[in-house]
């Protein structure tokens, strides 16, 4: 039987991030696009060249982007949105690059917990950026596409055919990737455009576009076809969804078309179990069908059983997802019965693309040596992949000393005293019924809180950081290069700090906040100083665009050491007789954006993680902190695919949130922020979290959001935010008051603050000033015109 070795792709950005450079520069003018593609070309040479190397039979061609896959197939399908209207002058670079970024006021530009928004929409001569969601159930964020009744489909960018042309040229065996159709339709929204009316369109199934959008990929195959490629990835990941029975059906008619064009198309599937549509999938006309061995080894046997004898299987053995070395013995007895099965090839894969772990180890050279042997990025993994094809085959002497090496690796993790604290785990143990319960319940909770706090009416505050200035970085910088010393950044820090709250004051905001000057980032500042993570240098990973993150790793039992956030606070409430809120990151955010260890359940480390900031709260309470804010922007994130499975993982989720919260008294006020969800869906278990005060965005969809939240009833307190934070662009006075009227329409004005969407950290400090001065101005009016008045403020 052959046995051959592939990947589903490969990270872009390059060992030095040099894709990333390359970007900014060219956004900036300061280079031309015919450097832009010197790069890209480089990186693909280098990449190809490394899996070949590396053992692979096949490279993929195709996973490459400037930007993303989904707006290469945008360009690709000719299926650009109409309200770009893009003339035949410009280059197909720019109208990529106007997709993703937008123009005018329109730009895209992060926000404070680092995903990219489009920014201000209100001048029509601009173009907003597509919008941007998670791919599945990763930290990616591809370009969503825009369809309506008349969007139409052609071939229209040579940029696949001239990669393939590439790769062969350097004597590579291509296989070329693309997104399915039924996939790439699934991932858009429907939109209607008219010449009075642009919007979400209810009755318009954009499913209803496949029958046009079908030739169009069967041109790309034929084209495949005439360039010599003998294998074609089509990827579907949306088979592992609970998808409806018109979308399930309309695989079989779309891949007979397909099949018709004599090229071999692989189907593959990732992410999530294929549970009902396995029989359907494994009867589909394609020559072969890659599975995710990672995320569904349990169907693996069935699937073997299910797939005729003369289609390739291929087994995605190796995670795509996490940065584990494999444990190479086990992934061989899950793979043997099944070669035994099998009469026809049989390929050896990563679950999924590469894109979601780092390129390469081997420029960590500071990391700690027993850490690093139990870690496999890109090329490790690929490499992993021919120490399994050669075991398979008998090669024994290549293979051995490679599985004797990770047999080593995967005991030493398995009994390392740094992977176990028996502290921690006496204390999960016992756990009792009060560890996630308030000790009163809410309405008790907030007379005790209001007669402590005597806030007016719309009390205001911000969501936590304010502008990141360059004085800023350039300390953190400093001192993380040991150019200056630990009392002489804190002096630095404390002076932002005071000019922070001063500005506060001066704004006239009710509830204040420390401005988070020392922190990088949101994860990892928390990360850095809690025991059981690790960090690299390199371990980069795009998120979307230029933009690159470099998660933690969670390699071990999670506690806190020593207070993290609590001198800082402290001072910032010492400058001012205003309440100080106390900012931290919740447990399933931090568990969301770092690489979590395999080897227990989610749920455990993020109930490890929950104590950890339960340790915090209580010590921020005990300096003297009386309101404290847990954000939580990631916890709908960590849905599973699979609906089945979302009360378990709410359940375990919403209730470490309540761990980390419910250590205060009454008095104490804990508040969370959530930004950019659907929230209607899951609004029982965002109930369920308890938290006193919720902030969420709602200034973007003009407060639709906040209706789900009325309907419901929910019954704490809730901010609203009044402003995006992603422009520059300063709203008015009007704008917020208008806002907050609707708000007060469906929320109890009683329970209604007022704060912007997210924090001010990517934020000059002119338009913040502004933008908060006007946001002061609006909640006086909104009081007024309730005929409620605010009463004096005390700590």
């Amino acid at each position: 039987m052959a046995i051959e070795a592939h990947i589903l792709g490969f990270p872009r950005m390059g060992a030095q991030r040099e894709l990333k450079f390359a970007l900014e520069k060219y956004w900036k003018g300061e280079i031309e696009v015919g450097d832009l593609e010197s790069v890209g070309r480089e990186l693909r040479a280098r990449h190809w060249a490394s899996q070949r190397a590396l053992g692979l039979d096949w490279v993929a061609v195709g996973d490459f982007a400037f930007y993303d896959q989904v707006a290469n197939h945008i360009q690709l399908l000719g299926c650009a949105p109409h309200r770009f209207q893009f003339s035949p002058e410009e280059s197909q670079i720019d109208c990529y690059f106007t997709m993703a970024r937008g123009v005018g006021k329109a730009k895209r530009t992060d926000c404070d917990c680092g995903h990219g928004h489009a920014d201000d929409m209100s001048n029509p001569a601009d173009r907003a950026a597509l919008a941007m969601t998670k791919w599945f159930d990763t930290n990616y964020h591809y370009l969503v596409p825009e369809f309506s009744p008349e969007t139409t489909f052609s071939l229209a960018c040579e940029r696949l055919f001239d990669e393939v042309a590439e790769a062969q040229a350097l004597g590579h065996r291509v296989k070329a990737v693309l997104i399915g159709p039924l996939t790439f339709l699934w991932l858009g929204r429907e939109k209607i455009v008219k010449a009075d009316l642009e919007g979400d369109a209810p009755d318009f199934d954009r499913l209803s576009l496949l029958e046009n959008l079908l030739p169009v990929y069967n041109q790309i195959l034929q084209r495949l076809k005439n360039l010599g490629v003998e294998w074609v990835q089509v990827d579907e990941p949306i088979l592992g969804l609970d998808l409806p029975p018109q979308w399930r059906g309309a695989f079989e008619r779309a891949y007979w078309q397909m099949n018709q064009q004599g090229i071999n198309i692989m189907l593959a599937t990732y992410f999530s179990p294929l549970e009902e549509n396995l029989s359907a999938v494994c009867k589909l006309p394609v020559a072969g069908l890659h599975v995710d061995a990672i995320r569904a080894p349990h169907e693996l046997a069935s699937i073997a059983d299910w797939l005729p004898d003369h289609k390739v299987l291929s087994i995605g053995i190796v995670d795509g997802r996490n940065i584990w070395r494999t444990d190479l013995d086990a992934a061989l007895s899950l793979i043997t019965p099944i070669l035994q099965k099998r009469k026809s090839s049989v390929w050896l894969a990563t679950s999924c693309s590469l894109l979601h772990v780092p390129l390469s180890l081997a420029a960590e050279t500071d990391l700690d040596p027993e850490l690093r042997s139990w870690l496999a990025f890109a090329e490790e993994k690929v490499a992993e992949l021919q120490v399994l094809k050669c075991a398979l085959a008998s090669n024994t002497p290549d293979a051995d000393a490679a599985l004797a090496d990770s047999r080593a690796a995967v005991n030493n993790r398995k009994s390392s005293g740094r992977v176990h604290n028996a502290d921690v785990g006496k204390r999960l143990n016992g756990i009792s019924v009060e560890d996630d319960r308030r000790l009163s319940p809410f309405p008790a909770r907030q007379a005790t809180q209001r007669k402590r706090f005597r806030l007016p009416p719309f009390p205001t505050t911000t969501i936590g950081s304010f502008p990141q200035t360059d004085n800023i970085r350039a300390a953190r910088a400093a001192f993380k290069s040991k150019k200056i010393d630990a009392d002489a950044y804190d002096q630095k820090m404390r002076t932002e700090i005071g000019f922070v709250v001063a500005k506060q004051e001066a704004i006239g905001l009710d509830v204040l906040v420390h401005g988070e000057a020392e922190r990088n980032d949101m994860v990892e500042y928390f990360g850095e100083q809690l025991d059981g993570f690790g960090f690299t240098r390199f371990g980069w990973v795009q998120s979307y665009g230029s933009r690159c993150v470099k998660p933690p790793i969670i390699f071990g039992d999670v506690s806190r050491p020593h207070p993290m956030t609590v001198r800082w606070a402290s001072y910032a409430q010492s400058l001012t007789a205003k309440p100080m809120k106390g900012m931290l990151t919740g447990p399933i955010t931090i568990l969301q954006w770092s690489f979590v260890r395999d080897d227990q359940p989610r749920s455990m480390t993020a109930l490890q993680i929950a104590f950890a900031i339960r340790d915090e709260v209580a010590d921020l309470e005990r300096a003297g902190i009386g309101i404290i804010q847990i954000d939580e922007p990631a916890i709908r994130e960590g849905l599973p695919l699979r609906r089945s499975q979302w009360d378990t993982y709410l359940q375990w989720a919403t209730r470490a949130f309540r761990v980390s919260a419910s250590v205060v008294s009454d008095a104490t006020q804990i508040h969370t922020h959530m930004c950019y969800s659907e929230f209607n869906d899951i609004l029982s278990q965002i109930a369920a979290m308890d938290a006193d005060v919720i902030t969420i965005e709602t200034s973007r969809s003009d407060m639709e959001l906040l209706q789900g939240f009325g309907q419901f009833r929910y019954p704490n307190e809730i901010g609203p935010g009044v402003y995006d934070i992603h422009s520059p662009r300063v709203p008015s006075t009007s704008e917020m008051t208008r806002l907050l009227r609707k708000a007060a329409q469906v929320i109890p004005p009683e329970n209604l603050w007022v704060n912007p969407d997210c924090g001010l950290k990517t934020r000059g400090w002119v338009e913040t000033e502004a933008a908060l001065a006007n946001m002061i101005a609006a909640a006086e009016l909104v009081r007024a015109e309730h005929s409620l008045t605010a009463e004096p403020t005390r700590p």
